[in-house]
């Protein structure tokens, strides 16, 4: 490898994978009786974990749940791992390639994965609407910005 190629800006997507994910319906087969009108709530976070040599594994965890009438119809939830390389970027550069580049790469295969487990649970198709991850990167900023001039 030369020296030119070395220092080379790479973003490679090495894998991605599914880490966990689970299903449940606690009040099936009784929900199935009752027109269906849910309450549903989306939770998106990300986490970050530095694998050593420019690597990091991004986990985007999504969690779907569902209530009607104060009853869980279901809970849907997947973490979509995936493993990045990132060499050549400062850490400035670095930190929003890992918030918002690749969580952006995750979030199709979260919510094919959130929409199948839903169709199979019995439940009305459930399509995850887009996700703004550089806002969510950006409210993630000024809060630790707030927390850390309230320390100061």
């Amino acid at each position: 490898m030369t020296e030119e190629t070395d220092n080379e800006r790479q973003l490679v997507i090495q894998r991605i994978y599914t880490k966990d994910l689970s299903f449940e319906s606690p009040n099936a087969p009784t929900i199935f009786l009752n027109e269906w009108k849910p309450e549903i709530d989306v939770n998106i976070r990300t986490e970050i974990n530095d694998l050593g040599e420019d690597n990091y594994e991004v986990v985007l965890a999504v969690t779907v749940e569902a209530k009607h009438d104060e009853r869980t119809a279901f809970v849907a939830e997947v973490h979509q791992g995936g493993i990045f390389l990132v060499k050549g970027f400062n850490e400035e550069e670095k930190t929003p390639l890992l918030s918002i580049g690749a969580p952006n790469s995750l979030f199709p295969y979260a919510r094919e994965v959130i929409s199948d487990l839903v169709t199979r649970g019995s439940f009305p198709q459930f399509v995850l609407q887009p996700a703004n991850f550089e806002a969510m990167y950006a409210q993630q900023l000024a809060a630790r910005q707030q927390a850390s001039s309230e320390t100061h």
